[in-house]
């Protein structure tokens, strides 16, 4: 479990409040442990600019990628704990990548604080139109009655659109073929160009393709329905109950950041989220906004570890 356990390193100064009241006072790294350009990368920068504001100091986003996110984590865990290096924390790095690489060089339970969660952002499972199926009870009809495993795209082993099909099968007896590509983009290509009949896709390359009828969604993947795409129902409502994938992010520290540090960042971070731009900018993404305490953002990574973790240990799922 992750424990909200805040060393009080103001208190060897003899001046316990007097590290918040100084904080910040100097620029903030916010690693991002992707390359540019991706979903993660624009979460970070959905915040970052409203908090810089408001804490008179800049945040700035810092790329770090590689090894499926988990060399900017391991660097942001070994990070100096005074809130000036934090992690744009991550579905992929914190509650699968412990359990799929051998040694990913972290311990998102050990070796981070939740600051707070930005948001969670669901896929689409989409189908090719050429793919006689129109609702997810149809597919997996479909698929069953198929003499062999029906393939599915994905961006890549050890993703969440790889490991939400294998949910998927789990709960429905679909018989699947993973067909992992290198990103999300060669893998959308194939699909467009009908190479492969289904996909698990964010939210904005979906809804292009979806109008044009060059893909046509089944459901949305998380608990509830998206705002942007309010008439699909999600995979719960078509017959998969208890069915919740979403890509969520949030924000954690180095262990061991003062808690009067991580309660302003919190606290800046929640007045971020209630702003109508960054509102705005999450539902572009396809993304709700979750503003919360610290505390409701350790349950959360708890929940989603158990799910993500127990599903990789169980496939014996490895990503070298």
């Amino acid at each position: 479990m992750f424990v909200i356990a805040f060393c009080a390193f103001a208190l060897l100064a003899g001046h316990p409040i007097a590290y918040a009241d100084d904080y910040p006072n100097r620029p903030i790294t916010l690693i991002v442990p992707f390359p540019p350009g991706g979903s993660t990368t624009v979460m970070a920068r959905n915040v970052a600019d409203k908090m810089s504001a408001a804490l008179g100091q800049q945040i700035v986003v810092e790329n770090r990628g590689g090894a499926g996110g988990t060399i900017g984590t391991r660097s942001a865990a070994k990070a100096a704990a005074d809130g000036y290096t934090i992690l744009l924390s991550y579905t992929g790095t914190f509650s699968i990548a412990p359990s799929a690489y051998a040694n990913p060089g972290y311990d998102p339970r050990k070796d981070f604080t939740p600051i707070g969660m930005i948001g969670a952002a669901p896929n689409v499972i989409v189908v090719t139109p050429s793919l006689p199926v129109h609702s997810v009870a149809e597919l997996i009809k479909y698929a069953k009655a198929q003499a062999s495993p029906m393939p599915y795209a994905s961006p890549g082993v050890g993703t969440v659109n790889h490991l939400a099909f294998k949910l998927l099968a789990t709960e429905t007896g679909m018989s699947l073929q993973h067909i992992p590509y290198k990103g999300n983009g060669p893998a959308i290509t194939d699909l467009l160009g009908g190479h492969v009949p289904m996909m698990f896709i964010p939210i904005p390359a979906a809804i292009g393709n979806v109008k044009a009828g060059t893909l046509r969604a089944l459901a949305v993947s998380g608990a509830k329905r998206s705002s942007v795409l309010p008439d699909l129902p999600t995979l719960a409502e078509s017959g998969v109950p208890g069915f919740d994938v979403a890509l969520r992010y949030g924000l954690s520290a180095p262990a061991g950041t003062p808690p009067t540090v991580i309660a302003r960042l919190n606290k800046k971070l929640n007045a971020a989220l209630a702003s109508d731009e960054v509102k705005r900018r999450l539902v572009t993404e396809g993304a709700d906004a979750l503003p919360g305490t610290p505390e409701a953002y350790a349950a959360d990574l708890d929940a989603e570890e158990k799910k993500w973790g127990g599903l990789v240990r169980k496939l014996g799922l490895k990503v070298e």
